[in-house]
């Protein structure tokens, strides 16, 4: 019997924002104990027993990201199991990434291995509590079923949708009610949250879909034949191409199959499950202080009740406020009223309709290669601090505009300058005027450190040529 935890990483969490970005998204959020949702997510899969190896479906612009991520926890315990991915070019909801999965599984480890379909943005309290619910799950996935997890409510939540449930039959999914409707259903006791989890076998699913939503299954099987493939030993990564993914519907696993389908089954448990939609639901993860204050960073307080403060490089100092939300980042700052912390992502969709980076990316952006981190920009110049992984190199290319001065703060850089290949050590510098091929390397065993200093009349990211690229950039640029 294998088990495959399979991981949707996907969506904005634009409730999240200024901490969410769409190149940082909720998923890769910290928690007060250092570990991502993603992570947690992961890490919960892989203990399991029978997991063969995990599979997880996310954009192909946050790959090296999550694999960063997941090698970051993984013990000697999990060094056994290998990481497949299926990476998406844009987001297709949940029904094509399904379909893509159980296609994939079905190729590698047969119909009648399992998917244990998890959410990378989910919060489980209880893991031993969870290991039961998945073997209860995994017995009715054996026996044909399609098997959905509902939470035991615990509130009259509006923020999520219901399952009406006998036992382990699902008698109908409900839409997200409102919160006279939501009283009701918990206290019928019929009703349980939708998780938005599952487990089935890969051919109980592809039959599933071949009934309800053919299109879907259909369209997903010819683009992942037009996909490109790497596969190494007890893994494989799937790069979906663009074109013909486009001609996927767009449709949630729910509305495609799950509130069609005649062979559903639920699993009811309490797990310590929440979808942390918002800042106020992270936020009663910290333990409040007398006054009911949740704090994480540094804080100077003074008549200060009922409030969520973040910040982890600055102290925020608050005075005679009561019941708000303040999340403090390098380059935004979010003040909002916990009642409304639903409503964030308006902000979050201004911003991006006015193609404000602020949506997209954090003053530290991470690239296959390491990060860097703007410092500060001015008229004609900006300052970057760059990080690169051991034995990591950047795309040779060239600038028309600008021209970059580089001073290594710690390791040593190989550098190609034209028509030079240099070495550049701790405490020394190089300079390359615009117009010149160059490529930046760390040929050491420890993360080369560089300040990069730009000036020219133009700054931007899409000022690059590239014409080689380990990580294959080339072609979009």
């Amino acid at each position: 019997m294998k088990l495959i935890p399979t991981i949707l990483c996907g969506g904005a969490g634009s409730r999240l924002w200024p901490v969410s970005r769409e190149l940082h998204p909720k998923p890769f959020i910290r928690l007060a104990d250092g570990q991502s949702l993603l992570q947690k997510a992961w890490l919960r899969g892989v203990v399991l027993p029978d997991v063969a190896e995990t599979l997880t479906v996310t954009n192909r612009e946050l790959l090296f990201k999550t694999e960063d991520e997941y090698r970051e926890v993984t013990g000697t315990q999990h060094k056994g199991i290998s990481n497949s991915y299926i990476l998406e070019p844009f987001g297709r909801n949940t029904a094509p990434a399904i379909a893509a999965a159980a296609l994939q599984v079905a190729a590698s480890h047969g119909e009648d291995a399992f998917l244990l379909v998890l959410a990378a943005d989910h919060l489980i309290a209880d893991q031993p509590a969870f290991a039961q619910a998945v073997a209860q799950a995994m017995q009715l996935a054996a026996q044909g079923k399609l098997v959905t997890f509902g939470i035991r409510p615990e509130s009259p939540e509006t923020g999520y949708g219901y399952i009406e449930a006998d036992g382990n039959s699902v008698l109908r999914f409900v839409e997200k009610p409102g919160l006279e409707k939501a009283r009701e259903y918990v206290a019928s006791g019929r009703y349980l949250w939708n998780s938005g989890m599952f487990c089935f076998s890969a051919g109980t699913m592809l039959r599933e879909m071949q009934q309800h939503c053919p299109d879907i299954l259909s369209a997903t099987r010819a683009c992942l034949e037009q996909s490109r493939k790497a596969q190494g030993k007890g893994y494989i990564q799937i790069e979906i191409d663009p074109e013909t993914f486009e001609r996927v519907p767009d449709d949630s696993i729910d509305y495609a199959v799950m509130e069609k389908s005649k062979n559903v089954a639920v699993v009811p448990c309490s797990i310590g499950w929440s979808d942390i939609g918002s800042w106020s639901a992270l936020g009663d993860l910290t333990v409040p202080d007398a006054q009911g204050n949740r704090i994480e960073g540094e804080a100077l307080l003074h008549d200060v009740s009922n409030c969520y403060i973040q910040s982890n490089q600055r102290i925020v100092g608050a005075v005679g406020i009561n019941n708000l939300i303040i999340i403090d980042t390098p380059d935004a700052i979010l003040v909002a009223d916990r009642s409304r912390s639903q409503d964030v992502k308006h902000l979050y969709s201004r911003l991006k309709a006015e193609g404000h980076e602020a949506h997209r990316l954090h003053t530290t952006v991470h690239r296959p290669w390491g990060t860097y981190t703007i410092l500060e920009t001015g008229s004609r110049f900006k300052i970057k601090r760059i990080e690169v992984k051991p034995g990591a190199c950047l795309s040779l290319q060239m600038h028309h505009h600008r021209s970059e001065h580089w001073i290594v703060v710690s390791g040593m850089a190989k550098v190609v300058n034209g028509e030079q290949e240099i070495l550049v050590n701790t405490n020394e510098s190089t300079y390359i005027p615009a117009g010149h091929k160059h490529r930046l390397e760390n040929p050491g065993v420890v993360d080369l450190v560089m300040i990069e200093v730009q000036s020219g009349e133009y700054l931007g990211e899409d000022d690059i040529v590239r014409f080689d690229d380990v990580y294959g950039r080339c072609k979009s640029n």
